[in-house]
């Protein structure tokens, strides 16, 4: 799959963030680059959860891969499933047998959904990583109003109208604020036979505050502004079992039995690990072991072991910060990985002098919880409120991939900020009765 020009052979699997800015930042640079990823648009998930609660549809947060990169005359796209390497031979080995020859390799694959042991709940407890993921989670959402318009039994419809999310993290927040102002708001008139206010949203978290990663008073100010929004909040709890209609949740220490919470719907946003194309390749190495979480230690310049034209980055790399802690598992550390590597590439291709290993820049911290409610950090300035909120907007605008995203995302954030209403709220993904041929 060579195009025969002789230059530096770059592969790129996965165009999520890391993958797009390093396929971005070799623009116009003596390489041949191929981006292979198994769906043929970049995602922008820190959005997922307004698709799953109809602020959104897909494609406001999607943008094809080719259309992105159709202007790098250096690039192109492959949409094909890795499923193994040939390091000696140097070569990608994909699922319909093709072989895509590297000299140099960037694997940027991402994470997925962390049930900690229990595989199970994932039938019952849907996460948040893919479009079909939030359409799903969607379909349930919506679907349990819906139930509860035509059940007459009071607890069946206490079952139904109650929502559970587990994990109190950034997506965990910023999905229980969108289920609550979905049903106190935008379905305010759009039912007959109960009141959608009356929707039960309940975060279930493991630590002692939501948002951990946060300044202790802005986890704080999160936790008041959650409650006052109607959430409950449950904290110190463990949920120790999920199950068709019900989720078991246990508080941590003493003796205290477990509570059954009977509820239809739950999110799961508690844990997440990496990518399995980690393993493979750590295999594929012989020099590497993965670690907890199935992610890939890195050294310091982002490579692999001892292969230096091997390269890890994003959620799938176990990378250390300055403190020595791993990086956390946020775009900007992989937007920015992804263009240190690429600078890394181009400057041994030159026959320049290493640039020095990779130091994360860190931007700062923001979540939404809900309209005109959020909270930032960034630079050592602690913030929340108004300005938080308008700061995630306009962060959130700037980083979506191409300008007809931001664009139609801007329009939908202004349309839905006056009239409170989610115009993407489809129940897809079950097949309606075919009744053709009726009359």
């Amino acid at each position: 799959m060579s195009d025969g020009t002789g230059a530096h052979k770059v592969v790129i699997i996965g165009g999520g963030f890391g993958g797009l800015v390093a396929a971005q930042s070799l623009n116009k640079t003596p390489t041949d680059v191929t981006v292979i990823d198994r769906r043929n648009f970049h995602l922008f998930q820190p959005l997922l959860y307004q698709v799953a609660t109809g602020a959104l549809s897909p494609a406001n947060i999607a943008a094809p891969l080719r259309s992105a990169l159709k202007k790098q005359q250096n690039t192109r796209v492959v949409l094909g499933e890795v499923t193994g390497f040939d390091i000696p031979g140097k070569a990608v080995l994909l699922k319909d047998g093709a072989r895509v020859p590297f000299d140099s390799l960037i694997v940027a694959t991402g994470s997925t959904h962390h049930y900690f042991g229990h595989n199970e709940w994932e039938e019952f407890a849907p996460g948040l990583k893919t479009i079909e993921d939030a359409t799903e989670i969607r379909r349930r959402v919506l679907s349990a109003f819906e139930r509860a318009e035509r059940t007459t039994d009071p607890a069946e419809r206490a079952r139904l109208l109650t929502f559970v999310v587990v994990g109190g993290g950034p997506t965990g927040v910023e999905m229980a604020g969108a289920i609550r102002e979905l049903a106190k708001h935008t379905l305010r008139a759009d039912f007959r036979n109960f009141n959608p206010a009356t929707a039960r949203v309940i975060i279930v978290e493991g630590q002692t505050r939501v948002l951990g990663a946060f300044h202790e008073s802005l986890s704080a100010k999160a936790k008041v502004s959650l409650e006052e929004m109607g959430i409950e909040v449950q904290l110190d709890c463990h949920v120790t079992a999920i199950g068709a209609g019900h989720v078991l949740v246990k508080p941590d220490g003493g003796k205290a039995e477990a509570t059954r919470i009977d509820t239809e719907t739950v999110v799961w946003a508690a844990g997440v690990k990496a990518s399995p194309l980690g393993k493979i390749l750590a295999d594929a190495l012989g020099d590497v072991t993965v670690g907890r979480g199935g992610h890939v230690p890195v050294n310091p310049d982002c490579t692999v072991g001892a292969h230096p034209n091997v390269f890890v980055i994003g959620d799938l790399a176990s990378c250390a910060g300055t403190n020595g802690k791993p990086l956390p598992g946020v775009a900007q550390v992989a937007m920015q990985q992804g263009e240190y590597v690429a600078g890394t590439i181009v400057r041994r291709i030159k026959g320049e002098s290493p640039k020095g290993p990779f130091r994360y820049f860190d931007k700062g911290n923001m979540a939404t919880i809900g309209r005109a409610r959020a909270v930032a950090e960034a630079f050592g300035i602690r913030f929340s409120g108004h300005l938080a909120w308008f700061a995630w907007l306009f962060i959130h605008i700037l980083y979506l991939a191409r300008f007809e995203n931001r664009v139609l995302v801007l329009f939908q954030w202004f349309f839905n900020y006056v009239t409170r209403n989610r115009a993407a709220r489809l129940i897809t993904g079950e097949r309606p009765p075919d009744t053709r041929g009726t009359k």
